[in-house]
């Protein structure tokens, strides 16, 4: 048996994150076009991430962001992007490296790509959740989607909670 030279794997990774990159930077220049809206879920502690402390120690492995109504300042630049969200009426900027995304869905067309996190194996019980909205715990999000997320009526926080069982492995 030959020796592997090449990761496809990594390279195939790679280009997904580029789409990702590409899909942002549309977004950025001409805004959400028709239904269009994204969940982006990334690890918190992955190098290169700016997030507020607040919400590092409220997600302190894996955070999903959503990117629909309430976003600003959505900049792409090669390796990361920038976003502003609120956070209970405080407007925060995140930074995010694309290296560090592990999901990303558009449910208004089924769309989702799925990530490997390759610093560290995924461990069982791990907490994740999506924030702006919610939070919510998240799975892994599956590579293709057949339901649309379902939107619960604000929590005693005036929180709207977006329910992901849609994006849920069976």
């Amino acid at each position: 048996m030959s020796e592997i030279f090449i990761d496809y794997d990594a390279k195939v990774q790679d280009a997904l994150r580029g789409v990702v990159r590409t899909i942002l930077s549309e977004t950025a220049e001409e805004g959400l076009q028709g239904e269009h809206h994204f969940y982006i879920a990334f690890k918190t502690q992955a190098e290169g991430v700016d997030i507020p402390d607040h919400l590092r120690s409220r997600f302190p492995e894996e955070m999903t962001i959503v990117l629909q109504h309430k976003f600003w300042g959505l900049k792409v630049e090669e390796d990361y992007f920038e976003v502003g969200l609120s956070f209970n009426q405080n407007p925060e900027l995140l930074v995010i490296p694309f290296a560090a995304i592990v999901g990303f869905v558009d449910p208004s067309v089924q769309f989702a790509l799925q990530f490997h996190d390759d610093t560290e194996e995924e461990e069982e019980g791990s907490e994740g959740g999506v924030a702006e909205n919610s939070a919510e715990t998240t799975d892994e999000l599956p590579e293709i989607i057949s339901d649309q997320p379902e939107v619960e009526a604000p929590d005693q926080n005036g929180d709207n909670v977006v329910t992901l069982d849609a994006f849920r492995k069976k």
